[in-house]
């Protein structure tokens, strides 16, 4: 048996890992795993000990496993001992998540004792995820704008020809013909400029504006592009810092956006239109936008219509894809934003749920005079999270259905000091409380499959367990979505993407 100082460095050394660990005997039984495992999986702290490892597996691995430790205790052939691999894992609710597996094997008193160190791929794969789809559209764009310059090539030869035929003299007849011919190269010369912009290689005229009045300045055009079964409401912060952006393309992007918008409300619906500041300034934030740390003017763009599915959301920005073609839709609006965005040194985010709306985030990169030296911006930007109210242990129930936010979501609250359950929609949510899960409060996102959605699941609490605090938390610019869905004035919303500081300051508040 390991000497009693032995055992301590061990415990001391498994508490330290940022990694979970757990050790297991020749059965499969844990004997032991820090606090980073329990963690991990969502169990009570000592909850592991005396269960299976298969609890920590999905069921098709977990029902071979039996099979391949017995195979190995028999033979003493290594498939997995000594060579870390991605395997995936499951939570205590049932959710699968990816991780990189790593086993050791060691013999105590002639006990076989297996060690198994497990590091989160969640954020790995995420990030991986957004940079092959900015490759991709990036790849894509390369692609379109080297196809563009030369069909402009063609189309020059072509309309220049034409125009000399005209110069020279024709009939009535073949005037007409020209005519056609010139009209629809046009239609061609339009069609490559705006792949062009998607491609980041338009012929953009940025100039120093304020936001708020180019948007002012779009209104009316809006206001007679989506009709009168459509209202448009602004919210506008009192102050808000300048952008360099062409305005010109400022007004198709708003125009593509709102068209977007009305045709996800064919009977009729309500289109915001939000500008304000906002600072990506700690790691949270600026992994959950994919975006650098610095000053930003944000116009966000929402509408309460049919929302995205998955799929549409990943390729929205890529030219050509359209869920419209049998209207005509031609798969160049969003791609168009996303290149002027993005040659404007910007970013772009999208947030959807089907059913209830879409919002699109233009970020856009502020001018402030004062801010001219970039030793003073690196020492702002670093979140300083020791001065940050922190918890107690409180318990924070998160109730999220996307499980790279919900993932995301955890490691904040644990980072600020509180314990964590978790549950992916409010009827789970709803069942965990009325099992007797000790929860001090719960933090849920707005708009979830099932059928309590996060005002829904928060009327419940308020009723049945008054002494759970409630945050809930959206994705949407405003209240553009969720006037509809029996919001009330004692309902708190922290609005996607927020930074550290402010979930810090709400959860401190609230407890």
């Amino acid at each position: 048996m390991p000497e009693p100082h032995d055992t301590a460095l061990l415990k001391s050394l498994m508490e330290a890992a940022a990694d979970a660990i757990v050790m297991a005997d020749g059965q499969g039984i844990i004997q032991r795993a820090n606090t980073a495992a329990d963690q991990l999986f969502g169990y009570d702290e000592g909850a592991l000990i005396g269960q299976s490892v298969n609890v920590l597996m999905p069921d098709a691995v977990a029902a071979l496993h039996d099979g391949f430790m017995n195979h190995h205790m028999a033979t003493g052939q290594v498939r997995i001992i000594g060579i870390g691999r991605d395997v995936e894992g499951q939570r205590r609710d049932g959710t699968i998540f990816p991780l990189h597996l790593s086993v050791g094997k060691a013999e105590v008193e002639g006990a076989h004792i297996f060690i198994g160190i497990l590091h989160d791929l969640t954020q790995r794969r995420a990030a991986q995820e957004a940079l092959a789809r900015t490759q991709r559209l990036d790849a894509v764009g390369q692609l379109t704008g080297g196809i563009a310059h030369d069909f402009n090539n063609l189309l020059t030869v072509i309309i220049g020809n034409l125009e000399l035929m005209q110069m020279r003299g024709v009939d009535e007849r073949q005037a007409g013909l020209i005519d056609d011919a010139l009209a629809s190269a046009e239609l061609g010369a339009d069609l490559t400029a705006r792949l062009l912009v998607f491609a980041r290689k338009g012929d953009l005229k940025p100039v120093r504006v304020d936001l708020r009045e180019q948007c002012g300045n779009a209104l009316a055009i809006l206001r007679r592009t989506i009709g009168d079964t459509y209202s448009i409401r602004t919210e506008f912060a009192d102050t808000v810092s300048s952008v360099m952006i062409d305005p010109v393309q400022l007004q198709s992007a708003l125009i593509n956006l709102a068209l977007n918008a009305r045709d996800a409300m064919p009977r009729g619906g309500e289109f915001l239109i939000s500008v304000a500041d906002i600072r990506i300034d700690d790691k949270y934030m600026a992994q959950e936008t994919d975006m650098p740390p610095g000053d930003y003017v944000r116009l966000f763009v929402s509408d309460n219509g049919e929302g995205m599915s998955l799929d549409a959301q990943r390729r929205a920005f890529e030219p050509f894809f359209t869920t419209k073609s049998d209207k005509g839709g031609t798969g160049l609006g969003l791609a168009m934003v996303y290149g002027f965005v993005k040659q404007s040194g910007g970013h772009i985010t999208l947030y959807s749920e089907e059913g209830h709306g879409t919002s699109f985030g233009l970020y856009f990169p502020a001018l402030r005079d004062d801010w001219d030296d970039q030793a003073n911006k690196d020492v702002v930007y670093r979140t300083r999270e020791g001065d940050l109210p922190r918890g107690a242990g409180q318990v924070v129930l998160v109730v999220e259905d996307n499980p790279n936010v919900r993932r995301l979501s955890i490691e904040r609250v644990r980072d600020l000091g509180y314990r964590t359950e978790e549950a992916e929609n409010g009827d789970v949510a709803y069942a965990l409380l009325s099992s007797g899960v000790h929860v001090d409060l719960v933090f849920s996102d707005l708009v979830m499959p099932g059928k309590l959605n996060g005002y829904d699941l928060a009327a419940k609490i308020r009723q049945e367990f008054p002494d759970i605090r409630i945050l809930l938390t959206s994705g949407y610019a405003s209240d553009v979505v969720s006037n509809r869905m029996g919001a009330t004035e004692d309902d708190l919303i922290l609005h996607k993407p927020y930074r550290l500081t402010d979930l810090a300051a709400r959860l401190h508040a609230l407890l």
